[in-house]
């Protein structure tokens, strides 16, 4: 649907090849930027990693509308849905696509807007100490297999990277929101994602 030829965007064929994080850049992912962040606070450590599900239109998939939406250039016009969100300024720092391909919109050191109104173990804003990973997919379909190998490596390499997101800090949208957001949804299978971090 969307045909995005930014010059900002870095194209690595290779999703799969997720190899370090080196100064909050995702070794081995795509990369498109996304002018929706800003600094964390100067005393906040990243210690919450959040996993989300979108799809644009939804249930609708690899087709950009993903990467347009966190450029602020989804237009409006293509679709009703898109009428109602096109406004919005909202990010998030990977995002995974049903092919396992991995596309990096913001730096991990600096705060993508992905959790919106948000509280963890007592803390608001999570914005401010987490990642934010989107899934392409929705609450009520199955991820790909592709997608929880990526997600696993991908996992794998923030808590090398980021020490303190211990396993009890790796979280849904529906965690940090309830009752505001329900992402990534029954469909999306923990235990599966958990037993592969220990491999």
């Amino acid at each position: 649907m969307i045909n995005n030829n930014d010059t900002k965007t870095k194209v690595n064929e290779d999703g799969h090849c997720l190899t370090s994080i080196c100064d909050g850049v995702v070794v081995g992912a795509r990369w498109v930027f996304s002018p929706n962040y800003n600094a964390r606070p100067p005393v906040a450590d990243i210690d919450l990693l959040v996993i989300h599900n979108i799809s644009l239109p939804p249930a609708e998939f690899e087709n950009g509308c993903v990467e347009a939406f966190f450029q602020n250039c989804l237009p409006a016009e293509q679709h009703p849905y898109f009428a109602e969100i096109a406004h919005l300024q909202v990010s998030a720092h990977l995002f995974i696509a049903r092919s396992g391909v991995v596309t990096q919109f913001v730096n991990l050191n600096d705060r993508a807007w992905h959790a919106g109104v948000s509280c963890f173990d007592g803390v608001v804003a999570c914005n401010d100490f987490s990642i934010g990973i989107e899934l392409e997919g929705t609450d009520d379909m199955p991820f790909t297999d592709e997608q929880y190998v990526s997600l696993s490596r991908l996992t794998q390499l923030i808590q090398q990277a980021y020490p303190m997101i211990s396993p009890h800090r790796i979280v849904g949208h529906s965690d940090i929101a309830p009752g505001r957001k329900t992402d990534p949804g029954p469909c999306f299978d923990w235990p599966r994602y958990k037993a592969a971090l220990k491999n």
